[in-house]
């Protein structure tokens, strides 16, 4: 057996082993409330949709989210040691019984590639081959106007990722060309991001019955070695019985909606944007700790974003196209992705 493959069982175990416990912790607690029901959202994010295959490539991700939780701490069913530290995460302890809290867990990898994928060489002035798989912890505690999120996401980048296995396998089952230059992808490096956003249902725009617009804002932070910045952002929906939740959700970190249950049918279609003020983005700037391939990032980002959401009952099918503006000097346009995102409650 390869070294590399050796040298990341470990990880993949240990985070199997996390992901369990925190499946039976959200089973415990959802004890509390089980007339309300778990949700699953099923992501998967890709450049083909618009006809390329560069760039922020290829995201996919699952995330399961506990029912309203009367509280995250005082249960007696959290393991002791995690109390001392979740009682100190700010924003989500408020003891307001008004308060509506979800926990989420999610696992997820993204994949990132220059544009001539057909080159082995190293494409000096272009991103690197990067991967990024990756487990991720959320707490979201909301009231009638806000939602606060409080996320942590561990994971690797670089070939234990197995990013570039997961690309190779996808592109042999499609037919499609091979990318030859991920011997040059960023070297083994784990991951640790934390983020907080806070989110607000903004006053209606306008409502007549069940028709009507309205639009959701966010301001958040990210702080790790995976990606550092301050992000900020809006999005607008018109459609027939808008959800009670906050807006649509995209592989990001705090990305997820978490209140999004529906129980009669509508849809909506919606515009969106998230400008990204950026300190580290390891996926531009290379490696923390080893010397790696690099390019000069910009500050700021923005995500254009549009689309469609339909749901009947208990499931939910969310379209979304994103214009993402230069990450780095030298880009030669815009990048463009689709995403699609399956919900469904039970």
């Amino acid at each position: 057996m390869p070294l590399s493959r050796c040298l990341s069982l470990p990880f993949f175990f240990a985070l199997s082993l996390w992901c369990c416990w925190l499946a039976s912790v959200t089973t415990a607690l959802a004890g509390e409330a089980p007339e309300l029901p778990w949700t699953v959202h099923v992501y998967f994010e890709n450049d083909l949709f618009t006809g390329t295959d560069r760039n922020y490539t290829n995201g996919v991700k699952i995330s399961v989210i506990s029912p309203d939780l009367l509280r995250f701490v005082e249960s007696g069913k959290l393991p002791d040691w995690s109390l001392e530290y979740i009682y100190q995460l700010p924003f989500i302890n408020d003891p307001d019984p008004a308060l509506k809290r979800k926990v989420e867990f999610s696992l997820g990898q993204n994949m990132y590639t220059p544009a001539d994928t057909s080159r082995s060489d190293l494409i000096v002035d272009d991103r690197p081959y990067a991967g990024w798989t990756y487990g991720a912890a959320a707490f979201h505690t909301r009231s009638k106007a806000w939602m606060d999120t409080i996320e942590l996401q561990l994971g690797m980048i670089g070939p234990q990722s197995y990013a570039a296995e997961t690309q190779q396998a996808v592109h042999d089952l499609r037919d499609l060309q091979r990318s030859n230059g991920w011997e040059h992808q960023l070297k083994n490096e784990p991951g640790v991001v934390a983020i907080y956003e806070r989110k607000w249902q903004l006053p209606p725009i306008f409502s007549s019955g069940n028709f009507g617009m309205d639009a959701i804002s966010h301001l958040g932070a990210s702080l790790g070695n995976v990606s550092t910045y301050a992000n900020t952002g809006v999005e607008t929906r018109l459609g027939w019985n808008l959800p009670d939740d906050f807006g649509v959700s995209l592989i990001r970190p705090a990305g997820n909606t978490a209140f999004s249950v529906r129980q009669q049918q509508g849809g909506y279609l919606f515009a969106a944007v998230n400008t990204r003020v950026v300190l580290r983005d390891i996926f531009l700037d290379g490696n923390t700790f080893a010397d790696s391939h690099s390019v000069s990032k910009r500050p700021i980002v923005a995500d254009l974003a549009g689309g469609a959401a339909i749901y009947f009952k208990q499931m939910k099918l969310t379209w979304t196209q994103v214009l993402r503006t230069k990450e780095f000097d030298g880009q030669p346009d815009n990048h463009s992705f689709g995403s699609l995102i399956l919900s469904f409650f039970f």
